[in-house]
């Protein structure tokens, strides 16, 4: 709890300290989290800052008892903090709440929201007080500009980001992403993908670079052909090779002259000779269609092929309810799948809600059924590998929730498995550089900025760490919230 209120205290003294000279108002709730917000108002009076504390209910833990003792030998405690008050700490509730905030914390919580409506930052402690932690249900919950979080990304923080604001989240000596008790996910972050995508040599050529072919682009939707090319090409793959629908040849060649273009194979042959002969590895899907002469093609290239392989979109449409018959196809090679919940539910026959309510588990058992890694996408984006691994990605906005986004990310994703045959890993880069090219993108706005946008952000996602990541801040994630 010392650790935690400490090291909370200096990023609150870090990122605002001109707001601290009006004072800090602080809420502790009775339980652990409130011995944090004690703690935070220790060191904040200590260091010379007007600190207001509210104490909601009574202190009951032992810790918090202690830390309250300690804090308020050094600051005056309110009933009602003063209202010119710029800044508002949310120590109100903590991990182990659950269901809505009712009573003297509801209360609070009001006076809270009233604060932020007049212009103060509100700034959380470990979680938005009435946010569950592991269900990211936030009925009546604090809306925070940002969550100061402890060891590791809390399941419910990554679901309920309109809630979070910005999140960082803090070393409390547990080392990086520890494992909680609530079963936290292991969050992918800049240092994991600076770890696991290869460099390219000084004299590497197209070859080494790998090829990929993407057998997508049914009638009427070359684009997602178009914009899986692109997510490859801006993703380092030395060529690509699109196969599409015969009489969308001329339009991808035209529109992208760096690919190949060429009709989807017709007989096994010349799946045999044009994809497997010459590819490193296949995307399968984006646009591909929904009738029966796109399921033939699904089952061809799968079959006439042991490449590693990507299947995204309506790839997967083709084996819905038929996840025994898919799984057949990709035995004994790296694969991912990335479905969104829709697509994931069609495929093992769940509905949508139940898919988002076992977001963090519901990949495991079809990873394992598959030996394929599960990309589910969503908020967060969850990875399952076929040895029961867990990864999620955080990154993201609400740019990349349009038509073709899912295709640049397959794009992304094929590249890396060419790249590195590891499936689990592929796609948890693939899904971190995807969301981060649009933070960059849109920085902080919606409207108005494409995928063309998170295209040309690319290179920087590649390359740039986020700028907050730095002790004791294991990561950051910007603030996704109601934006324009």
């Amino acid at each position: 709890m010392r650790v935690a209120g400490t090291a909370a205290a200096g990023e609150i003294a870090r990122r605002f300290s001109a707001l601290l000279l009006r004072g800090v108002a602080i809420y502790a709730g009775p339980g652990n989290n409130g011995g944090d917000a004690w703690v935070v108002a220790a060191a904040l009076a200590a260091s010379g800052v007007r600190v207001r504390v509210t104490a909601v209910g009574e202190t009951r833990t032992p810790d918090a008892i202690a830390e309250r003792a300690a804090a308020e030998s050094v600051i005056a405690s309110s009933d009602h903090p003063p209202a010119d008050d710029a800044l508002v700490v949310d120590g109100l509730l903590g991990t182990g709440a659950t269901g809505t905030p009712h009573g003297a914390v509801a209360a609070a919580i009001a006076r809270i929201a009233d604060a932020r409506r007049r212009g103060a930052i509100v700034v959380s402690l470990d979680v938005p007080s009435g946010v569950d932690a592991t269900m990211g249900t936030a009925t009546g919950a604090v809306h925070a500009d940002l969550t100061l979080t402890f060891g590791t990304l809390k399941r419910g923080l990554a679901i309920a980001r309109d809630h979070a604001g910005a999140i960082a989240i803090l070393d409390i000596g547990l080392g990086r992403h520890a494992a909680a008790a609530e079963h936290a996910p292991a969050l992918v972050d800049a240092l994991f993908v600076r770890e696991h995508v290869p460099g390219v040599a000084a004299d590497a050529n197209k070859g080494d670079r790998r090829r990929l072919a993407v057998v997508a682009g049914g009638d009427g939707m070359a684009g997602a052909a178009l914009l899986a090319a692109r997510g490859a090409l801006a993703s380092g793959i030395g060529l690509v090779r699109l196969f599409v629908a015969t009489r969308n040849v001329s339009v991808v060649q035209t529109a992208a002259p760096e690919a190949l273009a060429q009709a989807w194979p017709t007989d096994d042959a010349a799946a045999g000779k044009d994809i497997d002969a010459w590819a490193h590895a296949i995307l399968l899907g984006p646009g591909l269609g929904t009738g029966a002469d796109a399921r033939s093609l699904a089952e061809r290239v799968l079959r006439c092929s042991r490449l590693p392989v990507v299947i995204d979109a309506d790839g997967l449409n083709a084996f819905a309810g038929r996840a025994g018959d898919l799984a057949a196809l990709l035995a004994g090679r790296p694969a991912v799948i990335t479905p969104h919940p829709g697509e994931f539910g069609r495929l093992v026959d769940a509905a949508i809600p139940d898919v988002l309510a076992r977001r963090f588990d519901a990949g495991l058992a079809l990873a394992a059924q598959l030996g394929a890694s599960v990309l589910l996408k969503g908020v967060p984006t969850i990875i399952s590998a076929p040895d029961q691994r867990r990864l999620v990605s955080a990154t993201g906005t609400p740019v990349l929730a349009t038509g073709g986004s899912g295709d640049l990310l397959a794009g992304i994703v094929a590249t890396l498995l060419a790249q590195t045959g590891d499936s689990a890993t592929s796609a948890a880069c693939g899904a971190w550089v995807h969301g981060r090219a649009a933070e960059l993108a849109g920085a902080g706005r919606v409207r108005g900025i494409t995928l063309d946008d998170v295209v040309r952000a690319l290179p920087a996602a590649w390359h740039r760490a986020p700028d907050e990541d730095r002790y004791p801040v294991l990561a950051s994630l910007p603030s996704v919230g109601p934006t324009g």
